[in-house]
């Protein structure tokens, strides 16, 4: 029996200015507020909570790279060291078990994590904002809203099957992910041939 996938859920609206724990904020926190609506908690360095607007994809950095050059298209791009944040769309955490089965991903061990209601990824400097060194940064940036025509568009499970479109397909993304997180996988557990020299005995004399 072919595995349902489960429809899209509905983002949460957020409102505009809103921050979580009262927490007083800065120059950053307040851009993501007052400029794309989104909520943030802390200050130093400041937080963007997962599961209202968004949920984020976690994945090794080399993965997400080669990930994203197969996809093409696909909504905010964060990078925190070796990590990488895809953003997609709220409810994403909810669907992705099921998607992974749907894929024949599921049972497969992937050093892939989704963030969905109560999480959060650090929020990197506002684009052209200069940050400290090593600090998240945005690889694609979040669109404000006033350049925006309604919500931000973000991979969902609406483009599976769509013929173009302004909304990139969750499950080319995820399926391209896993597959780059299990090629990875498989890379570090390669047994590499000793060099020449290694492998050279020493020549006996009698």
């Amino acid at each position: 029996m072919t595995p349902t996938v489960p429809p899209p859920r509905t983002p949460l609206p957020a409102r505009r200015g809103s921050r979580a724990g009262g927490e007083p904020r800065g120059g950053c926190a307040r851009w993501y507020e007052q400029e794309l609506g989104w909520a943030t908690a802390g200050v130093a360095p400041v937080r963007l909570l997962t599961g209202l607007r968004f949920d984020a994809l976690v994945v090794p950095a080399a993965a997400g790279h080669a990930a994203l050059r197969r996809v093409g298209r696909a909504g905010p791009v964060a990078l925190t060291g070796e990590r990488m944040s895809l953003l997609v769309a709220a409810g994403s955490a909810d669907e992705l078990p099921g998607l992974l089965d749907w894929l024949e991903w599921g049972g497969v061990a992937l050093a892939l994590t989704v963030l969905g209601t109560g999480g959060r990824i650090t929020a990197p400097p506002p684009p052209g904002r200069p940050g400290p060194p090593g600090a998240a940064v945005w690889l694609r940036p979040p669109w404000p809203l006033h350049e925006q025509k309604g919500e931000p568009v973000l991979p969902a499970l609406s483009g599976f099957g769509s013929r173009g479109g302004d909304t990139p397909d969750l499950v080319r993304l995820v399926d391209a992910v896993a597959t780059e997180c299990h090629r990875a996988r498989l890379m570090r557990a390669r047994p590499w041939p000793a060099s020449d020299e290694s492998a050279a005995q020493p020549l006996a004399f009698s």
